[in-house]
């Protein structure tokens, strides 16, 4: 793999889904269909959905690429694949509430070792360089010129005073149970793969998640959190979270910033 190309190509699209998606928000209503696991589906899902999908098979013809909006992807397999999320945290976007994000990730082996997370509504944009390490850009976001950008990296966590991250439209009693086994000095909540990025800036220390996730859902969040010195590990045992399992559906899973010490769950 070219990672400069990757790089350049990944930031690009999800800029351009970005775009497309924020037309969309700002407009006028649009439809919520469901689709057959009841999940929400909208005209901005689609949209970015085609255009990232038409940019990386472009980009990278001979590269295996899952999408969630692509059902007949779901089926493939491989060692080496492209894996996205064009609009995560579609109830976020449903509801209006800015916590949504675009999410493209290069998986090896099981590890998703490149990603970029867009939260368009936020201003925000994530993503592992071509050398794989986490920065957060900042600026206009022009799709030509690269703009100011910081590497990120993960806090010093203090055990005695852990700062939480949860979901805010998926919270239940085994992640609250879980959370209670630590000493935590702030909660907050946050929607789709921001969680992620919020432990890769040092915002947060812990995001545990007991609840049902895609691997589209977590995979570009978790490159850009292993790329600024974090990691994530299965809820059970506490092995790493890995990628390409049968039907792409994660175990539950504790993303965390290195220096925590993890209680078992």
């Amino acid at each position: 793999m070219d990672f400069e190309k990757l790089e350049g190509v990944m930031r690009k699209l999800a800029l351009r889904a970005g775009d497309a998606i924020m037309a969309i928000y700002n407009g006028p209503d649009f439809e919520v269909k469901t689709k057959s696991d009841d999940s929400p589906v909208t005209a901005a899902d689609e949209a970015a959905d085609a255009l990232i999908s038409a940019g990386l098979r472009s980009a990278f013809p001979d590269v295996t690429l899952i999408t969630e909006e692509q059902s007949d992807s779901h089926s493939l397999s491989g060692q080496t694949f492209l894996i996205v999320d064009p609009l995560d945290g579609t109830k976020e976007f449903v509801h209006r509430r800015g916590d949504f994000t675009v999410n493209i990730a290069y998986v090896v082996d099981g590890l998703p070792i490149r990603g970029v997370v867009y939260a368009p509504a936020k201003n925000r944009i994530f993503y592992t360089t071509a050398d794989g390490v986490a920065v957060e850009e900042t600026g206009e976001f022009d799709m030509e010129a690269v703009g100011p950008r910081a590497q990120i990296s993960v806090a010093d966590p203090d055990q005695s005073a852990l700062r939480v991250v949860a979901s805010k439209s998926h919270r239940d009693q085994a992640t609250d149970d879980y959370i209670a086994k630590y000493q935590v000095s702030d909660i907050k909540s946050a929607g789709s793969s921001l969680k992620f990025c919020l432990i890769a800036t040092g915002e947060a220390d812990l995001y545990p998640r007991a609840g049902r996730t895609m691997e589209w859902d977590t995979a570009a969040g978790h490159a850009v959190l292993n790329g600024a010195g974090g990691a994530v590990v299965q809820f059970d045992d506490l092995s790493p979270l890995t990628y390409g399992k049968p039907g792409y559906e994660n175990p539950y899973f504790i993303a965390y910033a290195k220096g925590l010490k993890l209680m078992a769950s």
